[in-house]
């Protein structure tokens, strides 16, 4: 099994429902992707680190199901959006459970 995690960072100019919503568009992956074996996400409520506003993680069952997932498009939609409302930056990690 691979998980993957990933800290987002948002402009200032970001609005809290924004982030609501890039959360929800973010669950609602789980109802039409193979291959994933759990996702979770939320905005981010620890005192460090807090210049990242949302995190996200999704398990899968496999090498494969994670490479579906990155070409998918519905995830790329997902993409897009953060994009849109003023992703800053963000750290990825994979590791294998």
């Amino acid at each position: 099994m691979i998980q993957r995690t990933v800290l987002v960072k948002f402009a200032e100019t970001t609005t809290q429902e924004q982030l609501v919503e890039v959360v929800s568009r973010f669950k609602a992956l789980e109802n039409v992707l193979t291959g994933i074996v759990e996702i979770q996400a939320g905005l981010n409520v620890a005192e460090k680190s807090k210049e990242f506003q949302v995190v996200l993680m999704v398990r899968f069952e496999n090498q494969a199901a994670l490479d579906a997932y990155t070409a998918n498009e519905d995830h790329q939609a997902v993409a897009a959006f953060i994009r849109e409302v003023g992703r800053v930056d963000s750290i990825g990690v994979d590791i294998e459970i």
